[in-house]
């Protein structure tokens, strides 16, 4: 690790590649609130850093920044790219549609659903809507399915051919949108969601 001349005895190095140190040879890529860090999904600086392997890695903590490591299975590991972090290393980090459904999966490891919905509006242009519902369909994540074809519609992104192919896999039960926040509000029948977060705030933050 090249230190640089300023920095103090305490220097860990890049975060993203200490997490990828960390995880050693585990299979897995930077994701959730990291991910979206880099791929300009949030305004607000990140000061834990998820990595999300096939191998279960205990979390660290070194030099005061905590490394969460998420646990996901074999057949999960797609949807990531490489990341150059220097001219010389890299590290795997979610690509830009992987990671809004990492955050739609499990809002709590990105600030809540709220701030992924604000992600995926900020970045619409570039998200490619195809391939989030292909991946969608992939991870086989009721949870998931739910609540992206909720937000799809809310903004009204994407064709509505791909937003029926994600009402076919709905079961009957309902999930909260956003799980870290208390169940109420009313259910959605369409999506199987129960709306405990307000269609009038997602909608405000458009314009947040």
């Amino acid at each position: 690790m090249v230190v640089p001349p300023d920095a103090g005895a305490g220097y860990a190095g890049n975060p993203l590649l200490v997490a990828r140190d960390l995880a050693g040879d585990a299979p897995g890529f930077v994701s959730h609130a990291s991910a979206m860090e880099v791929h300009r999904l949030v305004t607000q600086p990140q000061f834990a850093v998820y990595y999300s392997s096939a191998r279960r890695i205990r979390g660290r903590t070194v030099q005061g920044v905590d490394y969460r490591f998420v646990s996901i299975k074999p057949g999960q590991l797609f949807g990531a790219g490489r990341h150059w972090v220097t001219k010389q290393e890299h590290v795997a980090i979610s690509d830009l549609e992987r990671t809004i459904l990492d955050g739609l999966r499990q809002p709590e490891y990105c600030g809540g659903i709220a701030e992924v919905a604000k992600g995926l509006w900020m970045r619409h242009d570039d998200v490619s809507i195809p391939k989030l519902v292909d991946y969608a369909l992939r991870l086989g994540i009721g949870a998931v399915t739910r609540r992206l074809g909720y937000l799809l519609e809310l903004y009204e992104l994407g064709v509505q051919a791909s937003i029926d192919e994600l009402r076919t896999t709905l079961s009957a039960t309902y999930v909260p949108l956003d799980p870290t926040l208390p169940r109420h509000g009313q259910h959605q029948s369409r999506w199987r969601v129960q709306a405990n977060i307000g269609a009038d705030e997602l909608l405000a933050l458009r314009s947040s």
